[in-house]
């Protein structure tokens, strides 16, 4: 999330992904006034314009906020309330208005008091590192982009390779060039390029990259497939753990492991669902929490409020979603699991 204090009261924000919403749908609360850009219909006051006819223009407002919800199908968060500022007096003050929020958009959030959880939640996304995932082969290339546990996925692109049993007048570097344009697309200057696939083209195209454009770049052995399929094959792996030991999608990935040889051996050391974590929760009892989008779905407000209560109490929280195999385990346990410090007798 990208943000710029303005006072002690306010801060503006530009959210960067689905990670950076859901800690804004935290963040924001009733009474607090959001700043930002939007349109309105105004009504044609001049002679023979028609009266159900208006002129839409952009305008500058601020709400007091009134109600906020996340969007249950696209990345969007929905703000709505009562104007209380505008920059054109043709937009009545107290008249409702939402502001839709996507991904990239920006706003100024105002509060009396910003609550020291809040704004570490506006801080805490900025620390994630991001990976360029490559899976090449010969034939096809899965190009995504991970921050925190969420996969961005490009299109898969494929060579027109016609294969070892024909011959033909297949240029492997015209290929590279393409895949070096997808992912200079989507590649950020921090980003670690992690390259793989059978054989070896994933050294083949770390060598033809590296000639024009210097990242930091991994090639790894053991994942033995190209295009999306490798791309879900190495984030389900261990290696994938060894290498980005400290990433999101690796401490998430581990304590469902962790959970799974508990429930094995029957320990008690940790819960799974809502019922279960929340009074859990309510002794202390919670040391991480990873919950899916589904969660949120169920119960949006009550999600949204035990996330604050933990947070306060130092848990380790980490949100997954349907882009990765994780997200999808979590969700089929319930939508949200926790380790505990210590096991709790039912």
């Amino acid at each position: 999330m990208i943000t710029k204090v303005i006072d002690e009261n306010s801060i503006s924000v530009i959210p960067e992904d689905s990670d950076d919403l859901l800690n804004l749908r935290r963040i924001i609360k009733e009474n607090d006034k959001v700043i930002g850009d939007t349109t309105r219909v105004l009504k044609q006051d001049r002679d023979y314009s028609r009266p159900d006819k208006g002129e839409r223009i952009k305008v500058r407002i601020a709400l007091t906020v009134e109600k906020i919800s996340l969007d249950d199908v696209l990345d969007r968060l929905r703000i709505s309330g009562t104007i209380s500022e505008s920059s054109n007096e043709s937009v009545p003050h107290g008249s409702h208005h939402s502001f839709i929020l996507k991904i990239n958009d920006g706003i100024t959030i105002s509060k009396k008091k910003w609550l020291p959880v809040e704004k570490n939640l506006l801080e805490s996304n900025n620390k994630q590192i991001g990976f360029v995932l490559v899976a090449i082969d010969t034939g096809d290339c899965g190009i995504a982009r991970l921050r925190g546990t969420h996969l961005e996925f490009m299109p898969n692109m494929y060579s027109g390779s016609g294969g070892k049993r024909y011959k033909t007048n297949f240029n492997i570097e015209k290929f590279f060039e393409k895949v070096q344009q997808a992912v200079l697309t989507i590649i950020k200057k921090e980003d670690t390029m992690i390259i793989f696939g059978p054989g070896e083209t994933k050294k083949r195209f770390s060598n033809f990259i590296q000639k024009s454009q210097k990242f930091n770049i991994k090639v790894i052995d053991g994942v033995d497939s190209g295009g999306e399929d490798g791309i879900y094959i190495f984030t389900k792996s261990q290696i994938m753990k060894k290498i980005m030991v400290d990433s999101n999608l690796a401490k998430a990935s581990s304590i469902i492991d962790e959970i799974m040889i508990l429930a094995n051996k029957q320990n008690k050391k940790f819960t799974m669902g809502f019922d279960e974590t929340y009074n859990a929760n309510q002794i202390g009892a919670v040391e991480s929490i990873v919950f899916s989008d589904k969660a949120i779905q169920d119960d949006e407000q009550k999600m949204i409020d035990f996330l604050n209560d933990v947070e306060n109490k130092g848990v380790k929280i980490y949100s997954v979603d349907s882009s990765t195999d994780i997200g999808l385990r979590v969700t089929g346990l319930g939508g949200i699991v926790s380790l505990l410090r210590y096991a709790i007798e039912s």
